[in-house]
């Protein structure tokens, strides 16, 4: 079989040198190591060796067609459609590393239905089966790299990143994939640059790209090309020192390193992601045995060993060397010059060689058992005979990983996640630092060890790439106007509303029964609270409510002393003591306000006092009409003192009061009041209140009260001037006007208070319109009962 390898050095022809990648001469060698392998296997391939051709594929269309040409010749010089070659003939080949070379070499092996494996990075455009029937890529697809990329973002919080992308088609569909995933989780791209596939685009810009990336506030930025490309041109012939970036890219691009006399390289602390796979047994020790003495045609080998361990040339047998120091292998070679450790692309030609075998293998079985028995010729293999085979073909390698040819049966890849150190310059070491696993569960996808980390020479600890500096608790983030979305500004949170982690998008609303701290940070628990008695409003209006009370309870016991003096009888003596004992229950009523509401008190608080303030306002009704008729009785011709005698008035108490009674009653059936908690009033306190029920029936209830005062200030306004002893109209109507007055001032008041102080509003209202019926219709009688008793009597008599 026959291997191309991009600036590969170990082809025996002699071309013109071009710049030699160590990771190339790692892919001859693995090939090389393969043969061997294959070939020591009594199992696989019995009574057959395998042979190979090594050339050539450089980085320019005629060199590569060349190389090809020259391999189908067999003469080491190109002449097209012809071979001079009858046996021996290779039956595949193997390609890299680029998907140009691929490409451009399966135009013309397709012609000779040549198989033909590539072990660069998987490309989509090669795996076009009209155009590339005959390629086999073996690296799988690249379908979670993206993904892997923006979990290594996310993980140390880098959300403005830049993109230095080859502008080829695999690059732009990688540009799609990881802008994709990166808008997803909410990562922004700082910027673009994509670096052109040709030489007089790449070099008219060259330099505007390195300043624009140096100068760039991103921290981080992905690289994705493959190191054959001017991507990789780009930045290897920088002069820049640029020890402030951390690089995220992948092992198909390998950075060149190079001897420099300098301590620090730009690429020191770069991430890499490298597809994970297993060592190969026994490479690492085939490696340790490679010198000159044991493949004396590889020139390169010889070349290694004439620059870096200073042995002579032979003078006698040329390109023999002498001199060498002993116990000297690729192992002693700087990193720089070669790796000892198993690269991607190794790995790859290993698994291709043994693809060959397997299908030759098998190929071979299936044409002895065609052949007649006695036939002494041995099969003929056509390279086209390899493709049925080749499709399917899948065995598990040395290493124990399962290989698959199919691209789409091939497992989802896994990637390891390798740091290069490289202080001083040239150490090179590439240290396993991840894993990401895009089949695991979203929690054990991805691990990383940030202790191992060597980061770039500018960072001290853990670097940031943002746009905007995080916004801590307490804050939210606004966005700028016409700018990506990760530029922000930081705004404190609203009241009510608090933000309890770092770059908080919208900030979070405290539950009702909790408030923001003075940082708005977190949530604090409401102090429940109510018009507690201990509290002072609270305890001004208890014993207000207490000593009128009691005050009333003297004045009926005054009444009740001298309930056969002439004033008090006035205007009936039982209508006064109905109104003092209402009055009693009314300062009363403010008890069931105060103190922490419940069921019970919330539904008696307003039944107590719409029932008890319509029998004191229907009662002062009474009085009045009794004052009306007391008088319309004495006129010629009236008949109203049969009315006045038959006790009419008192009818209108229970009268009105069962009206009142109806309205609570359908009130507490249709929406009772019900113990509720006013969130909004104050802001750290949760506050405990009674709640209407229905609103509509509340104000139904003040309203017929206040119908009924109205009626009765209307009758005693007209009714103070009538010439009656001890008319007591006048008072009446006083304390009508200081009862409606009071009233009417409630509603804006309490409309306009919050909390526990809309309870003392309605507390006040009760007491305040309570007092103004006591003091206006009975302090006046109690002092001429008590200080004008002379004047308590019926003669002469009048007030």
């Amino acid at each position: 079989m026959a291997a191309t390898a991009g600036a590969s050095p170990s082809s025996p022809m002699q071309v013109q040198e071009p710049k030699f990648y160590s990771s190339n001469y790692q892919y001859v060698l693995a090939f090389v190591f393969a043969i061997e392998e294959i070939n020591r296997n009594p199992y696989l391939l019995p009574n057959i060796s395998l042979g190979f051709d090594l050339y050539n594929a450089l980085h320019s269309e005629k060199w590569t067609l060349e190389s090809c040409l020259m391999w189908l010749s067999g003469l080491g010089k190109v002449i097209p459609n012809y071979s001079c070659v009858r046996e021996g003939k290779s039956v595949a080949v193997t390609v890299g590393t680029t998907w140009a070379i691929s490409a451009q070499m399966g135009t013309i092996l397709e012609l000779y239905k040549y198989p033909q494996l590539t072990y660069g990075s998987f490309d989509p455009i090669l795996s076009d089966r009209s155009q590339f029937p005959s390629i086999y890529q073996m690296a799988p697809r690249n379908t979670a790299l993206a993904l892997g990329m923006v979990r290594l973002m996310l993980h140390f919080g880098w959300t403005w990143v830049g993109l230095a992308i080859s502008e080829d088609m695999k690059g732009i569909q990688f540009l799609w994939d990881l802008t994709g995933e990166m808008d997803k989780n909410g990562i922004c791209v700082a910027f673009v640059e994509m670096i052109p596939i040709t030489e007089r685009a790449y070099f008219s810009l060259a330099w505007q790209y390195h300043y624009r990336i140096r100068d760039s506030s991103a921290n981080v930025v992905v690289i994705y090309g493959d190191s054959d490309s001017l991507l990789g041109l780009s930045f290897s012939k920088w002069n820049i020192l640029m020890t402030g970036k951390v690089w995220i890219t992948t092992s198909q691009w390998d950075f060149v390193f190079s001897e420099r006399y300098s301590l620090l390289d730009s690429f020191h602390g770069t991430l890499t992601f490298s597809q994970s796979h297993k060592e190969i047994p026994g490479f690492k020790q085939f490696l340790q045995g490679v010198n000159p003495a044991k493949y004396p045609q590889d020139f390169y080998l010889a070349k290694l060993w004439f620059l870096h361990f200073h042995c002579l040339l032979s003078e006698t047998d040329c390109g023999k060397l002498e001199s060498c120091p002993p116990n000297v292998s690729l192992e002693s070679l700087p990193l720089h010059t070669f790796d000892m450790t198993t690269s991607d692309g190794s790995y790859l030609v290993y698994n291709a060689v043994h693809a060959v075998a397997q299908t030759l293998h098998e190929l071979l079985f299936q044409l002895s058992e065609m052949q007649s028995p006695g036939h002494g010729e041995k099969p003929v293999v056509h390279p086209w005979q390899l493709h049925s085979i080749l499709k399917r073909v899948q065995f598990n390698n040395s290493a124990g990983d399962q290989i698959i040819l199919d691209q789409q049966a091939t497992p989802v890849e896994e990637y390891d996640i390798l740091n290069f150190w490289n202080f001083p310059d040239g150490l090179g070491l590439q240290v396993r630092v991840g894993h990401f696993v895009p089949l695991a569960p979203r929690d054990q996808d991805f691990s990383i060890h940030e202790e191992l980390i060597n980061w770039a020479f500018e960072f001290k600890e853990t670097p940031r790439s943002l746009c905007s500096k995080n916004c801590g608790p307490g804050f939210r983030q606004s966005p700028q106007e016409g700018k990506a979305a990760c530029c922000f500004d930081c705004t404190p949170c609203p009241e009510r509303e608090i933000s309890n982690d770092t770059d908080m998008k919208q900030c979070i609303k405290c539950l009702d029964d909790q408030y923001p701290n003075s940082k708005r940070d977190h949530c604090l628990p409401k102090v429940v609270t109510f018009l507690a008695y201990e509290d002072p409003v609270g305890m001004v209006l208890a014993c207000a409510a207490l000593s009128l009370s009691i005050l009333t309870a003297v004045v009926l016991g005054v009444f009740v002393k001298h309930r056969d003096t002439p004033i008090v009888k006035a205007n009936n003596r039982t209508l006064s003591y109905i109104l003092l004992l209402s009055l009693i229950l009314c300062f009363l009523c403010p008890l069931l306000f105060i103190g922490q509401p419940n069921t019970a008190t919330c539904i008696l608080q307003q039944m107590t006092f719409g029932v008890l303030f319509t029998v004191a306002v229907s009662t002062v009704l009474a009085k009045t009409v009794t004052v009306v008729l007391a008088f319309k009785s004495t006129m010629p011709g009236m008949k109203m003192r049969q009315w006045l005698l038959s006790g009419a008035p008192n009818s209108i108490i229970p009268l009105c009061s069962l009206v009142q009674v109806t309205f609570g009653v359908v009130w507490m059936v249709i929406a009772p009041p019900f113990i509720d908690t006013d969130t909004n009033s104050e802001p750290t306190l949760l506050i405990m209140v009674c709640n209407k029920g229905s609103v509509i029936m509340f104000y139904i209830f003040l309203g017929y009260l206040g119908s009924l005062a109205m009626g009765s200030f209307t009758l005693a306004f007209l009714a103070r001037s009538l010439p009656d002893t001890f008319n007591e109209a006048k008072f009446l109507t006083f304390s009508m006007l200081v009862f409606c007055s009071v009233w009417i001032a409630f509603l804006p008041v309490y409309n306009s208070t919050k909390g526990k102080f809309m309870v003392a509003v309605e507390v006040f209202s009760i007491l305040a319109s309570s007092a103004g019926l006591l003091v206006c219709i009975f302090a006046p009688k109690c002092y001429f009962i008590l200080l004008k008793s002379e004047r308590n009597i019926l003669p002469g008599s009048r007030i």
